[in-house]
């Protein structure tokens, strides 16, 4: 089984999904970044999908999921890097993504998860 690989950059952990991602990988890695996020208590959490041409409805529920989990173990989850047609897909499907934050570039990513700790931090 194809694992999707989680660097740790400070308090951010990022994973980059470079291959179309079948349904078993998309559940291993909410379980593989659940267990990350618990025990680095990192803070936020940046999924690259520039790679990805597809999302099919069981991937963007899971990303969905994800950033919900990430949310109860105090981590702000941005995906970054979706492709215009992807954009498309997930509106006809009628996944909104709702309550996952988006940024069009990591550049964009990590100014969102910066200003998500600032917040953080004043008690807001």
């Amino acid at each position: 089984m194809d694992r999707i690989p989680i660097l740790r950059m400070g308090e951010t952990l990022l994973v980059t999904i470079q291959v179309d991602m079948q349904d078993q990988t998309a559940l291993t890695l909410q379980d593989d970044l659940a267990e990350r996020i618990a025990r680095t208590g990192a803070s936020g959490v940046m999924i690259d999908i520039s790679a990805l041409e597809i999302v099919d409805s069981f991937v963007g529920r899971m990303l969905t999921s994800i950033s919900g989990i990430a949310r109860i173990l105090s981590a702000t989850t941005v995906v970054v890097g979706m492709q215009p047609a992807v954009a498309i897909t997930l509106v006809e499907l009628g996944l909104s993504l709702e309550g996952v934050r988006t940024a069009l570039d990591v550049e964009r990513g990590m100014q969102l998860l910066q200003h998500a700790r600032e917040e953080r931090s004043l008690g807001r």
